[in-house]
């Protein structure tokens, strides 16, 4: 039996390509921006609009599915918003609600940031679930306890109407090292993007891997300072070992920011991956042992997304569908979820 899915908000399709593996397909992908809707039409089955939501709700139909998957706009609800208050970008989850009404669909799983668990906003969510007849049910999860190899933590909201109530959170198919659990280890930076060679060029090639396993043009400045931060470091080794190439702002700034201009760890998960990955002054996004900034390939890994996945568009947009993406592993994890909720007696057999 086949089941069919609405993605909204999609970006590049991350929740799509986790939900596919389990055997739910897309019908519809949602989005505004342009060039992940053409990710996603590359990728995948079905329609692919670019659109605001309100105004496609306001003129389009409908159509039935059995699930809706998506994640309205965080920004409203992140820590990194300092005038989250009011933002207006809260009452997209409003439609996301509407069409999984509309579309006659059984279960809807909405992906957030960590900050939505502790929200009043989760409160309206729910409420306004429940009159359109959804029991729901949040939690906040970690990415790399399913698998992929990214210590990225989002509230998952799952809402469920003529089924039966899900196992939710989904059990954990991984677990960090020396926790006494009897379930393998977190999978590495290593493990995701270290048979990958140095990168060649600055251009976006042809042929997968190398296609996006490109360079940057740094300056000497910033060369210098890539070289000076040792395994596992950040900018306070850059400021301790060669304060004449650290900005003045993070000499005045003593706390925090310990991500800032530091190495990745072969040997575990990656930090979230953002959508600025290309610039260690955003995080943690210097290679391991090499000095430059991971590429896009290498981000597209440690996202979860297959080498001979296609994105579409600039560096720029590209970097920006990575970082927006919900890592496939974690999406595949709901998709097992959904799947039992769907059809138990098949699951269960």
């Amino acid at each position: 039996m086949s089941y069919r899915l609405i993605d909204l908000f999609s970006g590049a399709g991350g929740m799509s390509l986790g939900f596919a593996r389990e055997g739910i397909e897309s019908i519809l992908a949602l989005d505004n921006d342009a060039a992940a809707i053409g990710t996603h039409k590359a990728n995948f089955p079905g329609e692919a609009y670019c659109a605001n939501i309100e105004d496609w709700l306001e003129t389009a139909e409908v159509p039935e599915a059995d699930v809706v998957i998506g994640g309205p706009p965080c920004q409203g609800f992140s820590l990194l918003n300092k005038k989250r208050d009011g933002d207006s970008r809260r009452a997209l989850w409003e439609p996301y609600l509407e069409i999984a009404n509309r579309s006659n669909a059984r279960v809807f799983i909405m992906e957030n940031v960590a900050e939505l668990f502790r929200s009043p906003e989760l409160d309206a969510i729910k409420s306004k679930a429940l009159e359109f007849g959804f029991e729901t049910k949040a939690a906040i999860v970690n990415a790399a306890d399913y698998g992929a190899p990214q210590t990225r933590r989002r509230t998952i909201v799952v809402g469920w109407r003529r089924i039966a109530e899900p196992d939710f959170p989904p059990r954990p198919t991984h677990a960090e090292p020396n926790k006494g659990l009897n379930l393998p280890p977190w999978r590495t930076v290593r493990q995701a993007i270290g048979d990958l060679p140095k990168p060649i060029g600055t251009e976006i090639g042809v042929g997968a891997p190398m296609d996006l396993h490109f360079g940057r043009t740094p300056t000497a400045r910033s060369i210098a300072r890539y070289k000076v931060v040792p395994p596992g470091g950040n900018r306070f080794d850059l400021q301790r070992i060669a304060p004449e190439l650290t900005p003045a702002c993070w000499i005045r700034k003593t706390s925090g920011g310990t991500d800032l201009f530091g190495r990745l760890w072969w040997d575990r998960p990656s930090v979230t991956i953002r959508t600025e990955f290309f610039k260690p002054e955003k995080g943690r996004y210097l290679h391991p042992d090499q000095d430059r900034p991971i590429t896009h390939r290498e981000a597209a890994r440690l996202m979860g997304f297959p080498d001979d996945f296609r994105f579409v568009g600039n560096k720029t947009q590209i970097a920006r569908q990575i970082g927006n993406a919900v890592p496939p592993d974690l999406a595949a994890a709901l998709g097992r979820m959904v799947m039992r909720m769907l059809n138990p007696l098949a699951m269960s057999a």
